[in-house]
């Protein structure tokens, strides 16, 4: 098995941390764009017209909310890399979702209010379809995004692969495009104020440029420059794949242990869809290493990969880093394949002998993964490796039946009894992560001091 040693660490070059207040600038910039439609509203006699036509009024306020929220959920997943690095994946996912179901909702009470604010429902609708500029490219728009909302339900999202979800979720920018034009070509609010048009056209050219910029122009360039290619694959244990890739300049690629890259396989069809896969080793100058685990949704081709496969991708992504890590113990909890991130900031974090813990949890023996480096890094790096294994709790926890006895937290103070002044980092299974990060809490870890990040779709 291949270990960590005969994977150098060389020169590469990290991206700065960013500033926390990065954070808080964000969530202003946010509120601050629907204080500014609400404003613009006011400024155009929206609140006189709450007396006089009540629906329309209010139907007009609806839909510029609505507008705003789409452009800013278009904002959110845009993969800005200064945006990625202050909100971490898991919570511009979270965000995501949440403006996007508001932002519906307010398109829908828009069409409804404006239609009912002009007389009868659907003769006044078909009126609108039929002889208002932009309001056929609307309509289709609307239907794209209810695919979206539909497929987003917990429900509808547990049944679809991974693949096809990813790809309906992509008709959202369509429908956006479709769905927003109609307001500057009919609607009062962009036509009749200077200051409204130049507000709108400068926040749909700033979301159509970060689109452009950070989803199509950044991951071409970094394809094109590195030229990442498939060298080699290995098993690593029962449905677990490791995959060895190599490029050029690779001591300039900015990823950090703990990150991930969406990665598309040139190796036939089905190459289009993007998987999110961790790298499994410190990243260094002459290649990089993923682990793949078979889910049977597309990541079953990782075993069968070539040699000289050309590779796609899109990122560094992900906030489970070392940027805040100044020192001092650290325990990393993993269940699974969230072992791979865990693995790689092993190998980078700068602890000191007998400062490092690894939880491991895992069904078996037979599932663990990565054991001759994890014997490497206890050997010569003084990690203290915990395997927790067995079959999950009757109850939600983190630790395996056998241990269930236990309470989380005192399980976690056993196992690690300097949890109050660690760094934590937990990657798993959303529950199982939710379970390990609520008994670190609740054992006195320190919230600011413990790093997750889930990549559930």
């Amino acid at each position: 098995m291949t270990t960590t040693a005969a994977l150098p660490h060389l020169s590469v070059h990290v991206p700065r941390a960013t500033p926390r207040w990065w954070s808080d600038l964000g969530g202003l910039a946010a509120g601050t764009s629907l204080l500014v439609v609400t404003a613009l509203w006011v400024r155009d006699g929206g609140v006189q017209g709450l007396s006089s036509e009540t629906l329309m009024s209010t139907g007009r306020l609806s839909g510029l909310w609505a507008a705003d929220l789409l452009l800013l959920q278009v904002l959110l997943m845009a993969r800005i890399p200064v945006v990625e690095r202050a909100f971490g994946q898991d919570r511009l996912a979270r965000w995501h979702r949440w403006v996007g179901f508001t932002s519906f909702w307010l398109m829908l009470a828009h069409i409804v209010l404006i239609t009912f604010g002009y007389g009868n429902f659907l003769p006044t609708l078909w009126d609108f379809t039929v002889d208002y500029p932009g309001m056929l490219l609307a309509i289709a728009g609307t239907a794209l995004i209810l695919a979206v909302v539909a497929t987003s339900l917990r429900a509808a999202r547990r049944k679809l692969r991974y693949e096809s979800w990813h790809l309906l979720h992509l008709y959202a920018y369509l429908g956006v495009g479709l769905a927003l034009p109609h307001q500057l070509w009919t609607g009062s609010d962009f036509r009749t104020s200077p200051a409204a048009t130049a507000y709108w056209w400068t926040l749909y050219a700033v979301s159509a440029g970060a689109v452009i910029a950070y989803r199509i122009g950044l991951p071409a360039w970094r394809t094109w420059r590195h030229r990442l290619m498939v060298s080699h694959v290995a098993p690593q244990g029962p449905g677990l794949t490791s995959v060895f890739l190599e490029g050029r300049h690779l001591d300039r690629l900015p990823v950090r242990a703990g990150q991930f890259f969406q990665w598309r396989f040139l190796d036939g069809p089905g190459w289009t869809r993007a998987h999110p896969y961790s790298l499994s080793a410190m990243p260094h100058g002459r290649g990089l290493r993923i682990t793949v685990k078979d889910l049977g949704d597309g990541s079953s081709r990782a075993a069968g990969l070539r040699p000289g496969t050309r590779v796609i991708i899109e990122g560094p992504y992900g906030k489970l880093t070392g940027d805040t890590y100044g020192g001092g113990p650290v325990i990393l909890l993993a269940c699974g394949i969230g072992v791979t991130p865990l693995l790689a900031l092993l190998g980078e974090l700068p602890y000191r002998p007998g400062e490092a813990t690894l939880v491991y949890r895992a069904r078996g023996e037979d599932e663990i993964a990565f054991r001759g480096e994890l014997e490497w890094l206890a050997r010569h790096r003084g990690v203290r490796v915990v395997y927790l294994l067995g079959p999950r709790a009757a109850r939600p926890s983190w630790l395996p039946a056998r241990y269930a006895n236990y309470p989380d937290a005192e399980a976690l103070r056993l196992i690690a009894p300097e949890v109050a002044r660690s760094h934590l980092y937990v990657c798993g299974p959303d529950e199982w992560t939710a379970a390990a990060r609520a008994a670190a809490l609740e054992a006195g870890a320190n919230a600011g001091r413990v790093h997750t990040e889930q990549f559930s779709w």
